[in-house]
């Protein structure tokens, strides 16, 4: 089979949109990951051992198992019980959820590295648990981490092609759509292939500038 410059044309707004929407999930669920990261990782530090104990087998329990079986679970299976989500939002919260469990170590680790001596000034000047977190704690111990948050970033990009087992449209499904449909397989996988490779480029690009800038802030 030949290349078809005119097929590849033909089938590149379709592939360009899965493109658009692979990004909106990579964006969406890095959002709940880096959100939900932090709670859990706050939740680990509780003086209560029923909480903490709690966070930590839930944290283990979801990366130890695949993310593929997560998205099934979300999307097959709670509908037995009555929660039906949409597929885009399933695969956002599957994703994000289950690298929430990976960016909670990685908060973990930067708030470890917070001096001691900033607990015991935050709590020689009266401030709340609360204050201590959100005014003294965070913003010294995610600038660090940062780089490494952006790691997760691109592995949840390359990732995506698994929503494709829940019925998102995300670039792989439009590619696999538009070849079972065409017969024609070469082109827009290899498409795909080009599209990831680029934007994994640019994602190292980006990177480097994160650990330029922020990278040094944790030595």
């Amino acid at each position: 089979m030949q290349w078809d410059w005119a097929f590849v044309w033909q089938i590149m707004p379709t592939l360009l949109q899965g493109l658009k929407l692979t990004l909106i999930i990579t964006l969406l669920a890095s959002v709940v990951a880096m959100v939900l990261g932090l709670v859990f990782a706050i939740l680990r530090r509780s003086s209560v051992p029923a909480v903490s104990r709690t966070t930590g087998a839930v944290v283990e329990f979801i990366r130890g198992t695949p993310l593929l079986v997560q998205l099934y679970f979300i999307f097959y299976v709670l509908p037995d019980i009555g929660i039906r989500l949409p597929a885009l939002v399933a695969g956002v919260i599957g994703m994000g959820l289950h690298y929430a469990t990976y960016t909670a170590e990685v908060y973990r680790g930067g708030i470890e590295n917070v001096a001691k001596g900033q607990w015991e000034a935050a709590r020689a000047t009266n401030l709340t648990m609360r204050q201590t977190w959100v005014h003294v704690i965070i913003p010294q111990a995610v600038p660090p981490m940062i780089p490494a948050l952006a790691n997760y970033l691109i592995a949840m990009f390359k990732e995506t092609p698994l929503l494709s087992a829940i019925t998102v449209l995300e670039l792989m499904n439009q590619a696999k759509s538009v070849a079972n449909s065409s017969y024609r397989y070469i082109e827009p996988m290899t498409l795909v292939g080009v599209f990831f490779l680029i934007m994994s480029l640019i994602s190292v690009v980006l990177l480097r500038g994160l650990e330029a800038r922020f990278g040094r802030l944790g030595k």
